[in-house]
Parts: structure tokens; C-alpha cells; sequence
């Protein structure tokens, strides 16, 4: 399944799998990239049933994603910026609020807009040789897809800022003290294992209550919505469906349940 120039898309049993492939470019994201991803996106969201989460990694071994284009950057000025931003927070928003887990599976360099996307994930996977970093200051810039937003809510106000205005450059292993990464693999392949048994755990679990929490999770960041009333809509919701009589009927019956996601 692959009618894109820029992303390699695997339809795999129970998962999709996007790999940005842009080698030369060590994956940097350009704006033909962004639109092909969210392509890719509103394409799983038609049909996705049956899928149980979504990775998102880079081809090659140096790099998930080494920022933006710096050669779109000489188009940018204050006429055209915010449209450019938009197209970044738009998709960044898409992958935050999927209904499916999207774990970023991050090898090599996550900088600038590659930190911001592996950020907008909602579980992040590392190898050994990745790094992080928001440099956008070096270039008279602030990170323009997110990142001065998701970044301290991940790891912090304090922290958060450091990194961003000293656009230091940090290893895995500091990114999983930090909580800014779930797990530092030894390479990709035990990272892609990683994310293959944690979606074989969310394929045992209820699709609606798992879109649920992820809803729930993302109400508390938004300014316009009460967390705690959105929680109790969307228990409500869960109580509502046929997931819910199963799985209660299961833990009566001290077996496993077996949802079907209605």
C-alpha cells in the first residue's frame, strides 16, 4: 500500500506502519511530506477497522526525522507563516487525537519539527541512538509545530524551557529519564518488537473504551473543555455499548473477554 513519494505506508494484520522516506534528507519534513501523511491518515480513519494502532518511523538508520525542510524556509515570511504553521499543527493535531495509539518509533535524529512529531504521538520508542533536540532559536525561530506546548506538558515547564533555549542536544537515555521516551531499545528492529507487543496488548482491550482514554487524556490540554465533565460523558459513553456488557460479563465469568469494538 504505497501511492506516495515521500512515506512508505505497510497495512500490516492489525497495524498500519508509516515510514517517512526522505534518506537524502535524513526524513526532514517538507510540506508535500505533511500532506501525504495527513493523506495517509484521513485514508486510515475511513477504514480502520480491525487496525489497533498506527507507528510512525524513519527509513534508514540515521535519522526519524531531522526537523523541517530548511530549503522551504527561504519561502516563509510573515504574509505566508502562519498557513505554514497551520499545516504542522493541523496533522500534529490528527496524529495527537487518532482513535488508535500512534507510537513513534524514533532511530537516530529527532530535531526541531521531528521532535515535535514524535511528540504528537502518544507513545514514544527509542533506540539507543537517538537524540532530541528543539534548535529552532539557532535559526532566530521558536518551534513552530507544537513544541513549546507539548514539550513541558512531557517533561515539564522548567526543563522544557532549557532545552529550548539552549537547543541543546540530548540522548535517549536522557529523554527516558526526562519522560520524554517510553522505552530506549538497543536498535530498530527491538524497538519495532517493543511496539509490536504493546499493540498486542491494546488488540486485547476494548477499541471504544481505548479511544476513550486517549479523548479523555487529551480534554485535560484543552482550555475550551472541562477534563473531569469529558471523563464522565465518556464513561458513559463505554457504559452505553456492547464492549461494556462483554467485558463485565467476562470478569463475572473470570474469562477474557472478547470485544468487537461496538
Amino acid at each position: 500500500m504505497n501511492n506516495y513519494n515521500n512515506i512508505n505506508v505497510y497495512k500490516k494484520d492489525f497495524y498500519f506502519h508509516i515510514e517517512i522516506n526522505r534518506p537524502k534528507q535524513l526524513n526532514a519534513l517538507n510540506q508535500a511530506t505533511i500532506k501525504e501523511i495527513g493523506s495517509c491518515l484521513n485514508a486510515f480513519e475511513k477504514n480502520n477497522k480491525g487496525y489497533f494502532a498506527i507507528i510512525i518511523s524513519g527509513s534508514g538508520e540515521k535519522s526519524f526525522v531531522a526537523g523541517a525542510d530548511i530549503t522551504e524556509f527561504t519561502q516563509v515570511n510573515k504574509k505566508n507563516s502562519k498557513k505554514f504553521c497551520k499545516k504542522g499543527h493541523e496533522l500534529y493535531n490528527k496524529i495527537e487525537n487518532m482513535s488508535v495509539p500512534v507510537i513513534a518509533l524514533v532511530n537516530g535524529y529527532a530535531l526541531g519539527g521531528g521532535c515535535e512529531l514524535a511528540m504528537a504521538c502518544h507513545l514514544r520508542i527509542a533506540t539507543k541512538n537517538a537524540t532530541f533536540s528543539q534548535p529552532e532559536v539557532n535559526l532566530g525561530l521558536i518551534p513552530g509545530y507544537g513544541g513549546t506546548q507539548r514539550l513541558i506538558q512531557i517533561i515539564g515547564k522548567t526543563k522544557g524551557l532549557e532545552l529550548m533555549l539552549s537547543t541543546e542536544m540530548i540522548s535517549s537515555s536522557i529523554a527516558l529519564d526526562l519522560g520524554l521516551v517510553n522505552y530506549v531499545l538497543e536498535d530498530k528492529k527491538q524497538a519495532m518488537d517493543k511496539a509490536l507487543e504493546l499493540i498486542n496488548i491494546f488488540k486485547r482491550k476494548s477499541p471504544i473504551a481505548i479511544k476513550n482514554v486517549i479523548k479523555s487524556v487529551n480534554s485535560f490540554y484543552d482550555n475550551d473543555v472541562n477534563g473531569f465533565d469529558k471523563e464522565i460523558e465518556l464513561f458513559s459513553e463505554c457504559c452505553d455499548t456492547n464492549d461494556f456488557k462483554e467485558g463485565a460479563l467476562a470478569f463475572i465469568e473470570k474469562r477474557c473477554p472478547n470485544f468487537k469494538g461496538d
